[in-house]
């Protein structure tokens, strides 16, 4: 028993679930194996709590009564790497199916054996040990809240249309990385990206007349001819052009 707290004593899991005895007896469950638990009862609570826990773990139902967990799961994986297990009454293979295509790591059907249930957890949690996501990214005097979709840069709020956001939200979160022309192409235009790259190009120029101090020496967003572009990470020197 001693081992088993010491290797969860203070890894976080944030539980969301409108149930109040489903809370109330997970939240027993976990805190009695050395958890720390946070509870949600709502998807926009459950929002507000992931930047402020910053769960190693989300453990979350599909019967929410603000949104769906469908789409709380859909809605965190937009930003989020953190371990979700669904637990739900529903037990059909195409709810199932779908919720791990949506980005869940695992399904656990209610009611559901204590023993089971520790064990699915510690599954999830081996799987990215002692790793958990910030919804907040941060580039020098750029920030992008995920869980707000607000983008500021020093103090002064930015305007962005929803492209805009979705195609800097993906440069952020894979800084340092170069990202392909048709990676950034589906992920603002889906499977049907238009394979001329001329659209492409001018949302980023329309995104660093917004976030760039100098549009001939950007600080930010750094083309790689004819592969694509990458966002420059903070401790990376300026060493590249571009256009």
């Amino acid at each position: 028993m001693a081992s088993r707290i010491l290797s969860t004593e203070g890894r976080r899991v944030l539980v969301v679930d409108q149930d109040v005895e489903d809370r109330r007896l997970m939240h027993a469950l976990l805190t009695a194996h050395g958890y720390r638990v946070a509870l949600a009862a709502t998807g926009e609570e459950a929002l507000g709590r992931v930047s402020v826990v910053e769960p190693d773990l989300i453990v979350q139902g599909l019967n929410l009564p603000d949104i769906s967990g469908l789409d709380l799961c859909r809605d965190l994986r937009e930003w989020s790497a953190v371990p979700i297990i669904i637990v739900s009454t529903v037990a059909d293979e195409q709810t199932t199916v779908k919720a791990l295509d949506l980005g869940a790591d695992d399904y656990i059907t209610k009611p559901f054996g204590a023993h089971e249930f520790l064990a699915r957890v510690r599954a999830a949690l081996r799987r990215t040990p002692g790793e958990s996501s910030s919804p907040v990214l941060v580039a020098g005097e750029l920030r992008l809240d995920q869980t707000t979709r607000r983008v500021t840069l020093g103090d002064r709020e930015l305007r962005l249309t929803p492209t805009e956001y979705q195609l800097l939200r993906c440069l952020m979160a894979n800084a340092g990385k170069v990202i392909t022309h048709p990676v950034l192409s589906r992920v603002l235009w889906g499977p049907d990206y238009p394979e001329d790259n001329s659209a492409l190009r001018v949302f980023i120029a329309q995104l660093r007349r917004k976030i760039e101090p100098d549009l001939n020496r950007p600080s930010y967003i750094v083309t790689v001819p004819r592969i694509g572009y990458r966002f420059r990470s903070n401790a990376e020197p300026d060493s590249q052009g571009a256009r």
